[in-house]
């Protein structure tokens, strides 16, 4: 019987958050929405640049469907359009995929950082006195220097 260390022999040092969570059964979903990810990085190289940014895949069925997001309805009728290269490139993957599916989502897809557009005003003169005379107001009066205050 030893003192020190765990009954698996791995030590005590701690175990990385996302490590503890994949190695049990828990993490199945978590693999799961891992490799499709991984898959949609994968198909989305194969699909028309201006359509790349509007899809994403939602799912693979092993019964061979492939299902996929888009944000509006003009997109999914230019991935229905491009179905038949996209079940391609699936099967180019390793994947028996038969059918696509395409379903609209009103949410964006893709969260891109948005871009704001801060532009400074110049300050008015009636501005900038009344910040002058709050800022005066703050100073105390016995430390100001001598000649700067009546």
């Amino acid at each position: 019987m030893t003192g020190s260390g765990s009954r698996d022999g791995r030590g005590s040092a701690p175990q990385p958050a996302l490590e503890a969570l994949l190695a049990g059964p828990a993490g199945d979903p978590l693999r799961r929405a891992l490799w499709l990810d991984a898959l949609d990085l994968r198909l989305r190289p194969c699909l028309p640049a201006e359509l790349a940014a509007h899809v994403r895949l939602a799912n693979y069925d092993p019964g061979g469907k492939l299902v996929f997001l888009v944000d509006a309805p003009v997109w999914r009728a230019k991935l229905r359009l491009a179905a038949a290269e996209v079940l391609d490139a699936a099967r180019s993957l390793g994947l028996d995929a038969t059918d696509l599916i395409v379903k609209t989502t009103a949410n964006p897809l893709i969260d891109k950082p948005s871009r704001v557009e801060r532009t400074v005003k110049p300050m008015s003169t009636a501005s900038r006195d009344a910040l002058r005379a709050a800022l005066d107001s703050l100073q105390d009066p016995d430390s100001a220097e001598p000649g700067e205050r009546s």
